[in-house]
């Protein structure tokens, strides 16, 4: 009795990883491809890893239409997703937050509320669903990819979930990309200051690595104080997914459909994002515990490399479960929806500035 125990979780270990085995090796192989391709393609086009990974699994989904792939590859959207978003809270520090200061914060937080009110406003006038203006929203108003995938997996399953998810994460790269490319030379045709533009860039463009590219291409200084208002953003990833998970928890995905019956553990809190909540205090903590730092560095440092590898898998996983054809259904609605959105943040943003100065 007390050796077949043991023998037991090795077994079950065992069939787990066969059965999941092939398509989290696909899907790992197609996330090394788009990174070695991103950096290839480097000095003479910006090719964000998370969309070469998105575009070269949909090329492959014949292949992974295999039944040997199918556990694996959900286990990475369902399961893998989440831990690689929890893992994000490591990336955020309350001190650095707290140096932004109040009016700073009001900025974001009334910018990140603007935008969120766009999205659920133009939904039923575009003839879009609940869960689309939900992804397209915090996709906007958040942290781009990242925050269209930690949205998707507190939304109720529905037919159309996945292709919404890769409509919103394509649109938001090419936003993303129009807008580090644009807004530097708005921010100096405005002539606003270091910090004004730091916030400017961080508070409005999409994915941190555009927001990276954009601050740092005006000055150091700029550079900084948008990274930090940036994750100031990816900080409030965790009550955006958790009220939109209680809010499309109450409604059907579709405003023509009866009113679901609410359960308690339809909008519970999500295990990963406690995990976020959990890991985002550890990180503030070790700024007043100098001691733990050398240690703790090498560790955060491999733990976020981890999460960049769970959100390219997690994406590949996704392209390869989605057809090309899919792709037909994107239309001017949803184009016009997340640009208006972009449109609603960069204005909110934009008019504080304006009123403050």
């Amino acid at each position: 009795m007390t050796t077949s125990a043991p023998r037991d979780i090795t077994t079950e270990a065992a069939l787990m990883l066969r059965s999941i085995g092939p398509g989290v090796a696909l899907a790992a192989l197609i996330a090394v491809v788009a990174l070695l391709l991103a950096h290839v393609a480097e000095p003479f086009l910006v090719v964000p890893p998370i969309l070469a990974a998105l575009l070269i699994g949909m090329a492959l989904h014949p292949l992974a239409m295999r039944t040997i792939f199918g556990r694996g590859l959900t286990f990475c959207v369902k399961t893998l997703l989440r831990w690689a978003v929890a893992l994000l809270g490591l990336r955020i520090s309350l001190g650095e937050i707290v140096l932004l200061g109040a009016t700073t914060a009001a900025t974001v937080i009334g910018a990140m509320l603007i935008t969120l009110g766009v999205a659920i406003a133009l939904a039923p006038l575009l003839g879009l669903t609940r869960p689309f203006s939900a992804l397209a929203g915090a996709g906007t108003a958040v942290c781009g990819a990242s925050a269209t995938l930690a949205t998707a997996t507190v939304l109720p399953d529905y037919p159309e979930k996945d292709r919404d998810v890769i409509y919103v994460v394509l649109l938001v790269n090419a936003l993303s990309t129009v807008a580090m490319l644009a807004y530097p030379p708005l921010c100096a045709w405005l002539h606003l200051d270091a910090q004004q533009a730091g916030v400017l860039l961080g508070g409005t463009i999409h994915d941190v690595a555009q927001v990276v590219g954009a601050g740092f291409s005006v000055s150091p200084e700029v550079g900084d104080t948008s990274v930090i208002v940036k994750l100031f953003r990816v900080f409030l990833l965790l009550p955006v997914v958790l009220a939109i998970g209680y809010w499309l928890g109450r409604r059907p995905a579709h405003p023509d459909k009866a009113r679901p019956r609410v359960s308690a553990a339809r909008v519970a809190t999500p295990g990963f994002a406690l995990a976020f909540l959990a890991l985002c205090l550890l990180n503030s903590t070790v700024d007043w515990l100098p001691s733990l730092a050398p240690g703790y560095v090498v560790l955060k440092g491999w733990l976020l490399l981890v999460s960049q590898w769970g959100l390219l898998v997690a994406i590949a996983a996704l392209g390869l479960g989605t057809s090309f054809a899919a792709l037909r259904g994107i239309g001017w609605r949803q184009f016009a929806m997340l640009t208006a959105t972009s449109l609603a943040i960069l204005g909110a943003v934009l008019t504080q500035l304006m009123w403050l100065r």
